[in-house]
């Protein structure tokens, strides 16, 4: 039984490359994770109000913000296929096309804060809880192109399977922005109190934090000279309509799977005030351990890039299966915590909670844990498989699938249910279990009918003339 661990571990495209490349990603992706964690346990400190308003609000943002960072985000894909193909000058000007997006996203965040009050009087939670979400949305909304901006200059990196110094970009912002929050949600050290505003202004200054710390890390010469970091700054209308043709779709995908669980939320919102809290604890919890999958995501696609570009499919594959080993272990993991230490988990949020609410709450979101336990293995091969199929470029399958998945499952039958039927919180739960099931089955027959195989992103390299002698 130990031989396939020992080889599977030694071998390229094994454990200690994927962990080697992936490990930094997942936990810069953790730190993401950290920041929430704490960021929401300081609002369950100032409010119960504020607790409930971030969630619905944090994830109507992200709705509009995940457009551009799944875009953007899948220049990595380009500097991995690039590099993998030996062709290190075009990641330079594959980095200045999703800088160009950002600039775009710049303008996408200032026209989205106008439907700050008509997305939440439409939603219809309670006077007080409304008021903090359009709050916290507008504020966010601000800060969407330094967060779009940050991404297009992590793929430097992260594209080329160096992910240390995204983790120290990510680490260091993360500090800053509970820094500041605490400062600024509570009024401390002369700062004034802003309560979820405040939460909202530190996580937009975090994100500024980490642009300026890329663009110094960017500014070695040798970078310029090998990836035309500087040269590469046109415009390049090609390669950025390849970027929209393939990140377009990823970015439309992520869009609509954040939308759907926001969607969810707001469903399970006219369920009540108690059942939408306790809904907020066990996905701020859940994010603890499905954060660092999306970055374990971004590594395993990084090494299905780099080997398609050496059109080496097999090898791709390899990387993959190795990627589900890992994912599918530690979510198993998680599972079985959440079953067996759920008040482990519950008891950062009860430190300091204000109101009497937040018992009924804590007492609500323990069983919902259990919902959580059995679809996060599901979730976990849910994201792996994505992965490795966006890194492929088979972006617009994943599109469309997760659209159907999504409408069909987590959306529209639990409206239904508790619109007509007056359904249970537990009743609605049952449908975002069958989503994730559902998804990861359909996701893995995509992969195993080998389609992506044949896909690449980056263009041809272009033949070298013969020198007449």
């Amino acid at each position: 039984m130990l031989t396939p661990i020992r080889t599977r571990w030694s071998a390229p495209g094994g454990y200690r490359e994927f962990l080697a490349i992936a490990f930094p990603m997942i936990l810069s992706t953790a730190s993401w994770s950290v920041q929430h964690f704490v960021d929401r346990m300081f609002l369950t400190w100032y409010s119960t109000d504020a607790l409930a308003a971030s969630l619905p609000a944090g994830m109507t943002n992200f709705i509009f913000v995940s457009l551009f960072l799944g875009a953007t985000g899948y220049v990595n894909t380009f500097v991995a296929q690039y590099v993998g193909a030996g062709r290190p000058e075009r990641v330079g000007p594959s980095i200045w096309q999703g800088v160009y997006l950002s600039v775009i996203s710049v303008v996408a965040g200032l026209l989205v804060t106008l439907l700050a009050s008509p997305i939440f009087e439409l939603v219809g939670h309670d006077a007080e809880v409304r008021a903090n979400e359009i709050d916290y949305f507008r504020i966010l909304c601000y800060g969407m192109g330094p967060l779009i901006l940050s991404t297009a200059l992590s793929c430097f990196y992260s594209g080329r399977g160096q992910t240390w110094p995204v983790l120290g970009v990510s680490v260091a912002s993360v500090g800053f922005n509970i820094v500041v929050d605490y400062a600024l949600i509570f009024g401390h050290w002369g700062a004034p109190e802003m309560g979820i505003r405040g939460a909202a202004w530190a996580t937009n200054g975090s994100a500024f934090f980490a642009v300026l710390l890329y663009v110094l890390l960017l500014a070695r010469p040798s970078y310029r000279r090998r990836f035309a970091l500087l040269s590469g700054w046109r415009f390049d209308h090609a390669l950025f309509g390849r970027l929209l043709r393939f990140g377009g779709p990823s970015g439309v995908n992520f869009m609509l799977d954040i939308m759907s669980f926001t969607l969810f939320i707001l469903i399970v919102g006219r369920i009540g005030k108690l059942e939408l809290t306790a809904t907020n604890l066990a996905f701020n919890i859940n994010s603890l351990a499905f954060m660092p999958l999306i970055g374990a995501g971004i590594g395993l696609s990084t090494m299905v890039g780099q080997r398609l570009g050496a059109d080496d499919p097999d090898a791709a594959e390899y990387c993959t299966v190795t990627g589900l080993h890992l994912a599918l272990g530690y979510m198993g993991l998680m599972a079985l915590a959440y079953v067996l230490l759920p008040d482990l988990f519950l008891m950062p949020y009860g430190i300091g909670a204000q109101g009497p609410e937040f018992g009924p709450a804590r007492d609500l979101a323990r069983k919902l844990l259990r919902f959580v336990a059995f679809y996060c293995v599901f979730d976990a091969g849910f994201m792996m498989l994505t992965a490795a199929l966006k890194g492929a470029g088979d972006t617009r399958y994943v599109m469309y699938a997760s659209i159907l998945l999504a409408l069909g499952i987590m959306v529209v039958p639990p409206l239904i249910a508790v619109e007509l039927f007056d359904a249970s919180v537990f009743v609605v739960w049952i449908f975002i279990c069958a989503f994730l099931a559902a998804g990861c089955g359909t996701f893995y027959l995509r992969f195993r009918g080998g389609k992506w195989r044949s896909m690449r992103v980056i263009e041809a390299a272009p033949l070298l003339e013969e020198i007449e002698p």
